[in-house]
């Protein structure tokens, strides 16, 4: 399986921007039985960090849904939250997003979308009020280098501001790169399509775990409210339902004055 995986991973595209909008270009059906890997079409994700979200975001504050992709996960904070901010640095992946939210005229008038890379200098600006905004950030810090990691956390620290906390879920699967993907329901007959697609066109994935959100969110500038293990939920592309589910981390942070 190893040369499949190095041949089929060799065909991403370098540059990050780039690699995300073609992917969402080419992205014709979401939700479960659909193309995108992460989306597993079901809402028992979200549910499970709903009574978490609701402890620590101020609703009085806007929630900016960073990497937002379709905005899946936006709608949902919509049902939550007041006002709700889908970020992504595809405009396909934007525009797809403000198309699913308009068919939802329950929340259409409580979000919001914008093109934004979270790792460019300023981009958090205008995101929030005078305090700052909550921030979502759901599968993004794993795939980013850690140069990016750093500038993206700056912005979220930028963007919560006095009044913001930052809810983060990730990936936290320890075991190479044959192990995750087998984990996922690869074997040496085949990968699922949407499996194959994510490893054939975007950037390799690592993990994130409590020693990765210690370096790259230091305690002297970031104050730990909580955290703990979560289960990461896939497009389902077997019939084992724990292949569906990726061990993940989550934790919710404030930054220090």
């Amino acid at each position: 399986m190893i040369p499949k995986l190095v041949r089929l991973s060799r065909s991403a595209h370098k540059d990050r921007p780039v690699a995300w909008d073609r992917y969402w270009a080419g992205i014709k059906v979401t939700g479960a039985g659909g193309e995108v890997l992460w989306d597993s079409g079901r809402d028992s994700e979200f549910l499970g960090y709903r009574n978490v979200l609701v402890r620590h975001l101020d609703p009085k504050l806007p929630v900016v849904d960073v990497g937002c992709g379709h905005g899946s996960f936006t709608r949902a904070l919509a049902g939550v939250f007041p006002a709700v901010i889908g970020v992504d640095v595809s405009a396909h992946a934007v525009a797809r997003a403000r198309t699913e939210s308009a068919a939802d005229g329950n929340i259409a008038e409580r979000v919001r979308y914008e093109v934004r890379d979270m790792t460019a200098p300023g981009a958090a600006r205008g995101l929030g009020d005078q305090r700052g905004a909550n921030v979502f950030i759901r599968g993004v810090l794993h795939v980013l280098s850690p140069d990016d990691q750093v500038a993206l956390v700056e912005n979220l620290r930028l963007l919560a501001g006095s009044g913001g906390a930052v809810f983060l879920a990730e990936t936290n699967f320890q075991g190479n790169p044959v192990d995750y993907v087998s984990h996922l329901g690869a074997t040496t007959r085949g990968i699922p399509a949407p499996l194959e697609r994510a490893i054939r066109e975007l950037p390799m994935p690592g993990h994130f775990g409590p020693a990765e959100r210690a370096r790259v969110l230091p305690e002297d500038t970031w104050e730990l409210l909580e955290d703990g293990a979560v289960a990461i939920e896939t497009n389902p592309m077997t019939d084992v339902a724990e292949q569906s589910r990726i061990p993940g981390y989550y934790a919710v942070l404030r930054p220090r004055s």
